[in-house]
């Protein structure tokens, strides 16, 4: 009789066993929520974490990039760990301009996003895509309605980032920017409490050394930090030294947007001046992500005007920014 007790619990460990074998296990582990410590990022565990990604191009004009094989491929072979989905608000079709049923698409892009980078086990960054709109006062009212919708829907997910304003230029203050960023956190905070918020700075997010002269109000600066923008062929070292100053003050910074032609997205590289900035970044353990996963004609974008993938690329389909970026980030990995 114990004899067959002891065959029948072995049965039933084996079944116990092969049926916990047979769940379905999600593509990515649960990434660790991140959040700010000084000047860097860590993980739950307290360790730096360095994001090295790629940023879309606007989603109402390249969304096709947005797809799953895309995000899975560009993790595995490019080696990045996040992703940015640029959504503009004030361009044609932009968030702020389109109808309705535009918003709706935006929203669904955006959504279709966040799951394929959360099953590739990727970060990813929500981008309120100010431009032509310098001021992001001027769509206030729409942002902060649009970032307590995503803070409410994403509240729960580990990997999300939010980005309130991609380029504030044209003159725009920073106290100006200070403000409107102040409110916009408050409504992300109602739902999320504790995703990581990223701040644009003055004059395209560049000068991030007059935001580390007065940083966002204490009671909002929980896991904030402040964009700094460059292309290689433009800002150089005096740039940097805007970034050193910053980081001397104890401003967390985080490159959200970067290449390596000049400031028009388009023009001759210079892989010299992408070097030096890199490694002041990978020194300073500071993030960045590069401008853009898209096809478009001109230098700053990864893959080659005449190449209609939108996965699996090879090295054949970069471009020349796109092969010397790619490189990196598996040099680095």
């Amino acid at each position: 009789m114990i004899e067959k007790r002891k065959k029948w619990f072995g049965l039933l460990l084996m079944c116990l066993l092969l049926c916990t074998l047979c769940v379905p296990v999600s593509a990515a582990s649960k990434l660790s929520r991140l959040q700010v410590k000084g000047t860097k990022l860590v993980n739950s565990s307290g360790k730096t974490v360095q994001l090295r990604g790629v940023s879309t191009h606007g989603l109402s004009w390249y969304p096709e990039y947005v797809n799953q094989s895309a995000f899975t491929y560009i993790k595995k072979n490019w080696k990045v760990n996040a992703v940015r989905l640029a959504m503009y608000t004030a361009e044609y079709n932009g968030y702020c301009t389109g109808d309705a049923a535009n918003q709706r698409k935006l929203e669904k892009y955006i959504d279709n996003g966040v799951k394929y980078a959360t099953n590739a086990g990727l970060y990813v960054i929500i981008d309120w895509h100010i431009l032509s709109d310098g001021n992001p006062k001027q769509h206030q009212k729409e942002a902060l309605k649009f970032f307590k919708k995503m803070a409410k829907k994403y509240k729960n997910n580990t990997n999300v980032i939010y980005e309130i304003c991609n380029e504030p230029n044209g003159g725009t203050s920073w106290n100006t920017i200070k403000k409107y960023a102040e409110k916009i956190i408050k409504g992300i905070r109602t739902y999320d409490k504790k995703a990581v918020i990223l701040v644009g700075t003055p004059n395209w997010s560049q000068d991030v050394d007059q935001a580390a002269l007065s940083p966002i109000a204490k009671k909002y600066r929980k896991n904030v930090m402040y964009t700094l923008h460059f292309y290689a062929a433009t800002h150089k070292q005096w740039l940097r030294d805007k970034a050193q100053t910053a980081l001397n003050k104890g401003l967390p910074l985080f490159v959200s947007e970067f290449s390596i032609c000049d400031a028009s997205g388009n023009g001759g590289l210079d892989k010299n001046e992408a070097k030096k900035w890199l490694t002041f970044l990978d020194k300073n353990k500071i993030s960045y992500m590069a401008w853009s996963l898209s096809n478009k004609a001109e230098s700053s974008a990864l893959i080659k005007s005449n190449c209609s993938k939108t996965s699996k690329w090879t090295s054949g389909n970069l471009t020349a920014a796109g092969k010397w970026i790619t490189s990196w980030y598996k040099k680095k990995k």
